[in-house]
């Protein structure tokens, strides 16, 4: 599988985020508006490669670059798909710069919300994890467009030990339609967090959904399912097995890293099915 790797910069004052409009240069293709986005040149650290994209775009200078989040999904690229991962970084610029947007980029903004802009995919998969759509009111383009989104999460007490899973389903305009949690019994954390995706599955499968977003605070289940991690572990191969064939009934699916404290009411319905077990 092809894997495209992209550092990803947030540039923040009190009129929100910054982001840059693109053209592809041709009258026919579409117009956007990004994030500042680079490749990672040969012999490049990741750092460097954000430091020197922001002043090639923007001419601005950054005088901090602080890591924010590593976010990796499945792109469609003709009849194949592509492993997208996007190191995020926070960057601070030296004094009161205003931007300079040039070569790829023609004009800037600030933005506080989705209104307003044409976004591509990854400024949107960016800043639906930086606004934190549990506790911010904005309307995600991507869920309009591309159909369900459904949190889930596994949780352990003892790893291994008394286990549960949960789940929470969006529908298309970023409305909670279900949010459930199981108890599974004795098992390991991996094997919760991919318990708890497989029943996402099942859900979405049983509700016809064929486009879904599937988001997890696992880094390491996001990264297996986008074949950026190789399954090691014989407990959670069978799983992912069946999880590979499930897939297939589906038109088109992405798996989005974020923060535990961004997955709350998938994490709250895990532990609540483990809770009620505890107490009789």
């Amino acid at each position: 599988m092809k894997q495209r790797i992209r550092v990803v910069g947030l540039v923040q004052n009190e009129n929100g985020v910054l982001i840059l409009k693109r053209s592809h240069g041709r009258s026919e293709s579409p117009v956007f508006w990004e994030l500042p986005t680079g490749k990672i040149r040969f012999g490049e650290q990741p750092e460097e490669a954000m430091a020197r994209s922001l002043t090639e775009f923007t001419g601005l200078v950054a005088d901090s670059i602080v890591l924010k989040d590593v976010i990796t999904f499945l792109a469609p690229e003709g009849s194949s798909q592509l492993s997208n991962l996007y190191i995020i970084y926070e960057l601070g610029i030296e004094g009161n710069s205003k931007p300079t947007p040039k070569d790829r980029y023609t004009a800037y903004k600030y933005i506080k919300d989705f209104n307003g802009a044409k976004l591509n995919e990854t400024t949107i998969s960016v800043l639906e994890i930086e606004w934190d759509k549990s506790t911010a009111n904005h309307t995600s383009p991507r869920n309009v467009a591309n159909g369900a989104t459904i949190n889930v999460d596994g949780a352990s007490r003892g790893n291994p030990g008394p286990s549960g899973i949960g789940y929470c389903i969006y529908d298309e305009s970023g409305r909670i339609i279900e949010r459930k949690g199981e108890f599974i019994g004795f098992a390991t954390s991996r094997v919760a967090e991919y318990y708890a995706l497989r029943k996402g599955i099942e859900r979405a499968i049983e509700l016809g959904f064929k486009t879904v977003r599937f988001i997890s605070d696992s880094l390491m289940v996001v990264n297996q399912l986008n074949g950026i991690f190789k399954i090691k572990n014989q407990d959670i191969l069978p799983i992912y097995q069946d999880i590979q064939d499930r897939l297939k009934q589906f038109d088109a699916v992405s798996f989005t890293h974020v923060p535990r404290n961004q997955n709350t009411a998938a994490d709250s319905e895990a532990n609540a099915a483990i809770d009620e077990i505890l107490r009789k």
